[in-house]
C-alpha cells in the first residue's frame, strides 16, 4: 500500500448530488473509498486534476444576515 502522497480530505464530507463530487475535497466517491489502495502515481494523478474540479461544485451557501441589510 502506497503511503507516500496524504488525502486531500478536508473532513467536509459531503457529496455534491449532481456534480458527484465531495465538495470538500473534490473527489469522487469512487476516489475516495480507494484512496488508501491507490498507487502514488495514481494518487498524484487525482491530486493534479483536482483544481480544475473546482467549478464543476457550488461555493457553500452563505450565512443569512441575523439584523438584515446593513444601514448606513
Amino acid at each position: 500500500m502506497a503511503d507516500g502522497i496524504k488525502s486531500p480530505c478536508t473532513g467536509v464530507c459531503t457529496v455534491h448530488h449532481e456534480a458527484r463530487l465531495c465538495i470538500g475535497c473534490l473527489r469522487s466517491v469512487e476516489e475516495i473509498s480507494r484512496w488508501k489502495f491507490y498507487s502514488d502515481a495514481e494518487r498524484e494523478a487525482v491530486m493534479a486534476e483536482l483544481p480544475s474540479r473546482a467549478g464543476r461544485v457550488p461555493q457553500r451557501r452563505r450565512r443569512r444576515q441575523r439584523s438584515g441589510p446593513e444601514q448606513g
